[in-house]
């Protein structure tokens, strides 16, 4: 390939498809009329093709998340929807279908017999690498997780919230410490109550509990 074909060629694809580029033009490269079926060729597979598989992507509710982010994180959420923005308008912007090439044109045009036919058939052959998920299953599973987690806490603080809706009956309902007598603070609260038999001396209680 000729020096100013390959530089054209780096400038314009992703090194993922620079090796690609090549080989198409390696069998043409004398040809200097191959260039702007080059630059067709890359535009294409570049932008229209990857419009045409645009992924659709789930709803995000950006203020129920927003209620969920705690202020320490504020920043990094901002900055999320910010790129999440950019990547939704980027692709809002390219054609849902790209536009066709007219080989007949190059057909046409190009002089060498059987280059348009050899670019379109390596073209329509070509598969670009789409990337793959691989981070959806393990946050439905962290998601999963974390429900557990939650509903276990929701439980655990309804059970709670029970007990002590009970100790604020029980003190709303008791006698007023000023006027307890020694056996009513025994009864509301059982474990003032002293067990003289088996401690007989002061302070009657276990040493360990003093």
């Amino acid at each position: 390939m000729c020096p100013d074909m390959k530089a054209k060629a780096e400038a314009t694809l992703p090194v993922q498809q620079r090796a690609v580029a090549a080989s198409l033009l390696l069998p043409f490269a004398h040809e200097e009329k191959a260039l702007p079926l080059f630059h067709s060729v890359t535009l294409y597979s570049e932008t229209g093709r990857m419009a045409s598989r645009r992924v659709a992507l789930k709803a995000i509710d950006w203020l129920a998340f927003a209620e969920r982010v705690p202020p320490n994180q504020r920043g990094m959420f901002n900055a999320l929807k910010t790129r999440s923005d950019a990547i939704s308008a980027k692709l809002t912007s390219l054609p849902e279908t790209p536009a066709a090439i007219d080989w007949s044109l190059y057909r046409s045009t190009v002089a060498k017999a059987g280059m348009v036919d050899e670019f379109e058939k390596k073209f329509k052959a070509l598969q670009i690498p789409e990337p793959v998920d691989t981070q959806t299953s393990a946050i439905s599973s962290q998601e999963a997780e974390s429900n557990k987690s939650a509903s276990a806490y929701i439980e655990g603080s309804k059970a709670r919230i029970a007990q002590y809706e009970q100790e604020l009956d029980k003190f709303k309902n008791m006698i007023p410490f000023d006027q307890m007598t020694i056996e009513d603070l025994n009864h509301t609260f059982p474990e003032t109550k002293l067990d003289k038999v088996k401690h007989p001396y002061w302070p009657h209680k276990p040493i360990a509990e003093l």
